[in-house]
């Protein structure tokens, strides 16, 4: 049996599947919808809807199989999600990669498999629709252009809810993403004992920006700085507008003095950024630096709250010092 190989871009790929906060949810009618509709079209026992987790693979629609997920390291959907085109095993039991996979030599039996991987905003590949069958088959180019169109639907689906998780303006997590990858962060920072730190931030005198330049140009000043979040923070950091001109920036498996260096390259930028723009305005911003302590902060919302009040604790020195 042959693994599946890992994406080049499997960082962003999982961070992009967790911020949709559909892992290990309820059946959805939308979902099962198609994966019936595929079992019938094709005359197969088994179609899924499958997200491939870091580890595992997930189910969120399963029709003929009695399996919510299986290891990602035999599942078929591991090698569907490295290419963008439908990928083909016509009989598994002649194919070195599969032959004496468990779940060819044992339940449920494979020897055809046809999976369209899923794609969603940004490229990245989150999980196949795919087709299960227990005996060899071909496959016609009618058969590959109908599969590619249920996908398509399903990547609609998976479509609609990024979303809900992207701030449209600044393409950022919005509250719901950030929760949701704040979460698995911080459970993998308990687990391993390592420290975090959370960057909540809000910008100083926002309104005046509205008031005086327009909208437009508000709009412009939150782009700005949301790009400098991006510049300054590093891929694997959490990244977040929370709603209106306030932002969060949570910095798993970073020291103290690590996550307020990176505040400080963050100050440089937006003095850099101001110097250059000549807008009429400078874009300022008070911040809360707080340290996850497991013992206090059971949830990201106790954390963030935290955060909240250090941060004004920080806007208000500054009105006294104005």
């Amino acid at each position: 049996m042959i693994k599946p190989a890992t994406p080049l871009d499997e960082a962003a790929r999982l961070d992009t599947l967790r911020a949709l906060n559909i892992l290990d949810t309820v059946p959805e009618e939308r979902f099962d919808r198609l994966t019936r509709l595929a079992r019938r079209l094709f005359g197969v026992p088994i179609a899924l809807v499958s997200l491939v987790d870091a580890d595992r693979q997930w189910f969120k629609s399963c029709v003929g199989l009695q399996a919510s997920e299986t290891p990602r390291e035999v599942s078929f959907c591991g090698h569907a999600i490295l290419d963008s085109e439908i990928f083909l095993v016509p009989d598994a039991s002649l194919d070195a990669r599969f032959h004496d996979n468990p779940m060819v030599t044992g339940e449920p039996g494979i020897r055809f498999y046809a999976g369209c991987p899923l794609a969603v905003t940004g490229g990245s590949r989150l999980g196949t629709l795919c087709l299960i069958d227990v005996v060899p088959r071909t496959f016609t180019s009618d058969d590959l252009l109908v599969l590619q169109d249920l996908a398509r639907m399903a990547e609609q689906e998976l479509a609609a809810l990024q979303l809900a998780t992207t701030d449209e303006l600044t393409l950022l997590s919005n509250r719901r993403g950030f929760l949701a990858l704040a979460r698995h962060a911080l459970s993998l920072c308990a687990r391993t004992k390592a420290p975090a730190s959370l960057l909540y931030f809000d910008l100083d005198r926002f309104k005046a920006i509205n008031d005086r330049y327009g909208h437009d140009e508000g709009d412009r000043a939150l782009c700005g700085f949301a790009s400098m979040l991006k510049q300054t923070f590093r891929e694997s950091d959490v990244i977040g507008r929370l709603g209106g001109d306030e932002f969060a920036v949570l910095l798993a498996r970073t020291t103290p003095q690590a996550s307020t260096e990176a505040l400080h390259r963050l100050q440089r930028s937006v003095h850099d950024f101001n110097r250059a723009s000549q807008r009429g305005y400078e874009i300022a911003f008070s911040v809360g630096e707080i340290g996850y302590d497991p013992a206090r902060h059971a949830s990201v919302d106790q954390l963030l709250r935290d955060a909240d009040a250090s941060m004004y604790d920080d806007k208000r020195r500054g009105w006294l010092a104005a």
